[in-house]
């Protein structure tokens, strides 16, 4: 209980003078608050009455305390003065601060004078604490239209809304605002500014910032590595860490914590136990934010995982850290990843406070261990318990975990599930979805969900961005693919991959290396993983000297050293062309022992151009690498078959069911009426699809009128035991 009108010891000059007339008494519940007003409403109490004020509305605590205070203003000509601003924007503030947006709106609305920028930072700040932060950018716009100048503490509050939604061309309209009004120097402004274009992705804006800086703190360079490690660049969070030693700034716990991210991120997590190692050695403090990056890395740590996470989970007992509650989620994370399910579930029961952290942990780390049904349990045990309403963690995590199990009409369903619930999915859990609809060609849902992304501005998010991408071209919808890759503000080494993927696929070599010109002229860096898409494509198109070419400059010019996979796309592509000769000599010559995919390569161009001999000499080569090349021995039984050597064909197979080896079944997926429909040869559909053979049946006869006719000698192929037709 706090007796106002006693003794005090205030900041305000004119606190103690007013309040000592007023016997008030702020109370929970309180009575009623009341002031005299009358008795000083001439002009010159206003100064005295607005700090007094200020100083009362910073004690509220509760709700009705700041509608008693509001109610009593109402009543007073003071709070409707053209210079009371200060008092609208205090109220604003402390509504805002107790969850009362719609009160704080109220006030904000009715302000005599709304050219305060005290008054509009009350308001964003407001918003921002509610997590409305496109109703913040709004209200900046609404301010400048008004010609109410922003100042060095409406930036942060601008740029901080701009880093949640993560569209960059409010990025950079933003920034500009602050060049404008030479805010962009202020350290705040500053920091702000590098943790946003991390967000967005544009580490090179971030670095331009902070080298422009005329005053750094320690924040500013943990903001740098952190946005580095945002973007997955542990070379250059490493560089900055070095620079920032030998300018003279110590590294906090912040800063540590910060590069060990980085280099979980970038999955060096050996790296991440080194430097773990290295911190302690150099004094630093092991807090539970860095301890909690260490443990997340022992599930991928190749040797003795599960002893070395215990004996990180010892240290953290040593060192009082295992009461922290993210400490604790994170071993239940370990332990569940690494399968030690018994462990796991022990610290989820031991845990006291039990929250919507802790449930996710479970569920998260069942999911990455391949036990999506088991994590699916788990959240229904969430949903039964009326203590906690699944998340958008929660289902993005059983929505990840069905998907990279391949049940992708799984994840669809939990996806629209998740919506009737109310959940508003985040770019991972579109990303996610995307992802299975890649997989299944399911256009019509991803269409939908590309709808949903436009509605919630997130269409220019760089990973959900990269995920419509990947489905369009995925699909064979390359013009829509094509439209989403013209249409990003940011294009990464991703984008171009799949944009050029996409055409390689569809064998569309001429647009696959057209893009990769385009790809060259934008300053990205091509890696690996472009030669494959652009050998894949030239296979696809028979482009023999092109692919002899871009395999040249892969090495040549970029330096990339040539991995399995390449040597795979070459093969192919020289085997498709008829050069099979030249095709056995690069097997040979390879500097690494071929594996069943460059063997696997080479027998299926022997199959294209019924070349027995060089199959049965290849298969002798696989048989010696890779016994349970279960695919392999298909394709030699159709090599057989195709030559009508019938006997030879069934003696392949009956080999396999002597090695008890089993071929999965294809699966083929068809949507029909947004309903997408799995099915393998020979299989029958569920009941109410009979629409699928409507559109099974137009297929056919499109066929036909194209005069496309199977190979009719691997028709004759005897289906034997497990084996399914290809």
């Amino acid at each position: 209980m706090l007796l106002l009108g006693e003794k005090f010891t205030s900041s305000y000059p004119y606190a103690a003078t007013a309040l000592g007339r007023y016997h008030l008494l702020l109370t929970s519940p309180p009575s009623r608050l009341s002031l005299p007003f009358s008795s000083i409403s001439h002009p010159r109490h206003h100064t005295e009455l607005e700090s007094s004020l200020d100083f009362l509305l910073q004690q509220c605590s509760t709700p009705r305390q700041a509608k008693q205070i509001h109610a009593q203003l109402l009543s007073s000509s003071a709070f409707h003065h053209p210079h009371s601003g200060y008092l609208s924007a205090r109220l604003v503030s402390v509504y805002g601060r107790l969850g009362l947006l719609p009160d704080a709106r109220s006030v904000f609305r009715a302000a005599p004078d709304r050219r305060s920028s005290l008054l509009w930072n009350s308001i964003l700040r407001a918003n921002l604490a509610r997590g409305h932060s496109l109703e913040a950018l709004s209200l900046y716009y609404e301010m400048r239209a008004l010609g109410a100048l922003p100042d060095g503490f409406t930036f942060p509050l601008v740029i901080r809304a701009c880093t949640v939604l993560g569209v960059s061309r409010l990025c950079s309209s933003v920034h500009n605002h602050t060049v404008s009004m030479g805010c962009h120097v202020h350290l705040h402004v500053a920091n702000e500014l590098i943790i946003m274009y991390g967000n967005v992705g544009r580490m090179d804006l971030a670095r331009q910032v902070f080298d422009a800086m005329p005053l750094r703190n320690v924040v500013s360079w943990n903001t740098l590595i952190s946005g580095y490690s945002r973007n997955y660049d542990c070379e250059a969070a490493q560089n900055v860490f070095r620079l920032m030693e030998s300018t003279g700034f110590e590294p906090n716990p912040v800063t540590w914590t910060a590069l060990l991210s980085a280099h979980a991120r970038c999955q060096r997590h050996d790296e991440v136990i080194g430097l773990f190692d290295k911190m302690r050695a150099k004094g630093g403090k092991a807090t539970a934010e860095a301890v909690a990056v260490a443990l997340s890395v022992y599930p991928y740590v190749c040797s003795a995982a599960l002893e070395k996470g215990k004996e990180m989970h010892s240290f953290a007992i040593r060192s009082g850290l295992e009461g922290y509650s993210f400490v604790k989620n994170s071993l239940i994370c370990m332990y569940g990843k690494l399968g030690d399910r018994e462990d796991a579930e022990r610290l989820f029961s031991e845990t006291a406070v039990k929250d919507s952290v802790s449930w996710n942990a479970l569920i998260s780390s069942y999911a990455a261990a391949g036990l999506s049904s088991e994590a699916y349990e788990i959240f229904a045990r969430m949903e039964k318990t009326g203590e906690f309403t699944p998340n958008v963690v929660s289902w993005s995590a059983v929505i990840g975990g069905f998907a990279s199990e391949g049940m992708v009409e799984q994840s669809l369903e939990l996806f629209r599930q998740m919506q009737q619930a109310g959940v508003a999915p985040n770019s991972v859990t579109v990303a996610t979805v995307l992802s299975a609809c890649a997989e299944l060609s399911a256009l019509r849902s991803g269409k939908e969900i590309h709808g949903h992304t436009i509605r919630g501005l997130m269409d220019h998010n760089l990973l959900v961005a990269n995920g419509l991408l990947n489905m369009y071209t995925k699909s064979g919808s390359l013009r829509e693919g094509q439209s989403v890759f013209d249409g990003m503000e940011d294009k990464d080494l991703i984008s171009w991959n799949s944009m050029i993927a996409g055409y390689g696929i569809h064998g569309f070599c001429d647009q696959a290396l057209g893009t990769f010109s385009d790809m060259v002229r934008a300053g990205c860096e091509p890696d690996g993983i472009t030669f494959i898409a652009l050998l894949s494509a030239c296979g696809h198109s028979g482009r023999v000297s092109q692919g002899r070419r871009l395999f040249d400059r892969m090495v040549d010019e970029y330096k990339i050293k040539p991995c399995m996979e390449h040597y795979s796309c070459m093969v192919d592509l020289l085997g498709r062309a008829g050069l099979l000769g030249e095709a056995s000599e690069l097997v040979e010559c390879m500097p690494m022992k071929p594996n069943a995919c460059v063997w696997g390569a080479l027998l299926n161009s022997c199959r294209i151009y019924g070349n027995t001999a060089a199959a049965e000499g290849t298969m002798a080569r696989i048989l010696g690498l890779e016994g349970q090349a279960t695919g392999n021995y298909m394709l030699l039984s159709n090599i057989y078959a195709a030559c009508g050597r019938w006997e030879d064909s069934a003696r392949v197979r009956v080999m396999t069911k002597v090695k008890g080896l089993k071929k999965s079944p294809g699966q083929s997926w068809i949507e029909v009426k947004n309903n997408v429909y799995a099915f393998s040869a020979g299989s029958a559909l569920p009941p109410g699809a009979e629409d699928v053979y409507e559109v099974l049946e137009d297929l056919y006869q499109h066929m036909e009128s194209d005069k496309f006719a199977p190979d009719a000698r691997l028709l004759q192929v005897v289906v034997q035991g497990d084996w399914a037709v290809d």
